[in-house]
């Protein structure tokens, strides 16, 4: 048995209070203590003084994304555009790019549906995507 001060371990302990505890127990406290000494080396040597946990506010300035009001009008525009290439291209490419990218279906899902073989449905949005990057160079 080993004698322990909890107010070593504990800071809510304002006087010194030994207890008799086992050997495990006294080893689980060594422990302990070795792996929050090691943490705080770790934030301090990487300078990772921030966790986005900590209730602080930073979590909510890198989630909450605020952009500019030339941003917003340059994301807009962007969309236009990329909107406009996917209508210029045949309806059956335009349906299959509009599924594989925004929808998040599979190749195999989208030949399965349309009963085709898997190849076609690649070679389809391949040649989508080659149409829409020739109307946006073009559109520039």
């Amino acid at each position: 048995m080993i004698r322990i001060n909890l107010r070593d371990y504990y800071p809510f302990y304002k006087s010194d209070f030994f207890i008799e505890v086992t050997d495990e127990i006294a080893e689980l406290f060594k422990l302990f203590n070795r792996k929050e000494h090691a943490d705080f080396e770790r934030r301090r040597v990487y300078k990772a003084y921030y966790s986005l946990d900590a209730g602080d506010g930073i979590e909510k300035d890198i989630i909450l994304l605020v952009l500019s009001p030339d941003e917003i009008y340059e994301r807009k525009l962007s969309n236009q555009e990329l909107y406009a290439a996917i209508n210029s291209l045949p309806e059956k490419q335009a349906k299959r790019v509009y599924a594989y990218f925004f929808l998040e279906m599979s190749k195999a899902q989208i030949a399965r549906i349309e009963g085709v073989g898997e190849s076609t449905i690649r070679d389809s949005i391949n040649r989508g995507l080659k149409n829409i990057e020739k109307f946006i160079k073009n559109f520039f």
